[in-house]
């Protein structure tokens, strides 16, 4: 993306709230895990789809972010594109952070 300024309260706000959205998200992905294995299919089968689920999803910023001022924006922006956190989850932060971060993730935008 772009390396833009991050100012001070707005860095702060997210290195504060990541750790509580990180758990959220990671807590629904363990309730779909136990869906998956929950279900009548094969062990094996379970076993596979569980594997393929946890190798894709620990790359998500929901369970595993770069902690870094630079990427701030794109960290938030992958946040939303998950559904780790919602645009609600924006408030506190500046209203430039708060646009910046819709635009990427092209929220309100007439094609979504």
């Amino acid at each position: 993306m772009s390396m833009l300024n991050v100012n001070e309260k707005d860095w702060k706000l997210f290195r504060k709230k990541l750790p509580g959205w990180q758990e959220s998200y990671m807590e629904k992905l363990c309730m779909e895990y136990a869906g998956i294995l929950s279900s009548s299919k094969n062990a094996s089968d379970k076993f596979w789809e569980m594997e393929k689920r946890v190798n894709k999803d620990k790359k998500d910023v929901g369970v595993s972010a770069r902690m870094s001022r630079s990427m701030m924006y794109e960290n938030i922006t992958s946040l939303l594109l998950e559904g780790a956190i919602t645009v609600d989850d924006l408030e506190g932060f500046s209203e430039e952070a708060a646009e910046i971060v819709k635009r990427w993730a092209r929220i309100g935008e007439d094609n979504e």
